[in-house]
């Protein structure tokens, strides 16, 4: 068992992400942090986002499903072809390989909570929050994010790029 009470929240406003650069907003992951011979949780990765008023999170898909909880704040959310606004206490099931993203549209920090079922998270953009001179880039490639290997401390081998066909 592992309780985790207390994480790091990281600005998105890292050079190394050209295409979600939102320098007012913050990122935390979360994972079960031991490794104990008597088990622990692998296959699952919590996010908690801060989304500054007026940022979004640009449309992008994974290869696997998300569950996405609104804790705080008014966020319009696009599923596939729906776009909605919604409030606290809000949960939405997001299907593999659907395009999604969401914005904060409201005065105050949006909350949400984002659970992926798998520590290696997949993503392809297909919208931009481009980084400072990237302005007129496509997205970059999809690629696959090791949570793990990132909260570990080792971000060389955390990334990943992936087949464009893995989205299908």
């Amino acid at each position: 068992m592992a309780i985790v009470d207390n994480w790091r929240y990281l600005a998105l406003d890292m050079e190394e992400d050209p295409d979600d650069y939102r320098p007012n907003s913050e990122l935390a992951f979360v994972i079960d942090p031991s490794v104990s011979t008597d088990g622990f949780v692998q296959g699952l990765t919590v996010f908690d986002e801060k989304i500054a008023p007026g940022d979004r999170i640009p449309l992008h898909k994974h290869t696997i499903e998300e569950v996405l909880f609104v804790d705080e704040g008014e966020v319009e959310v696009t599923v596939g072809k729906e776009c909605r606004l919604v409030t606290p206490r809000t949960v939405i099931f997001i299907p593999a390989s659907v395009p999604h993203g969401f914005k904060n549209t409201g005065e105050t920090v949006a909350r949400v909570h984002a659970v992926f079922p798998a520590r290696e998270i997949t993503i392809q953009y297909l919208e931009r929050n481009p980084a400072p001179g990237t302005e007129g880039d496509d997205p970059g490639p999809p690629v696959a994010l090791d949570v793990r290997e990132l909260m570990e401390g080792n971000p060389a081998n955390a990334v990943r790029m992936i087949d464009d066909a893995d989205f299908r």
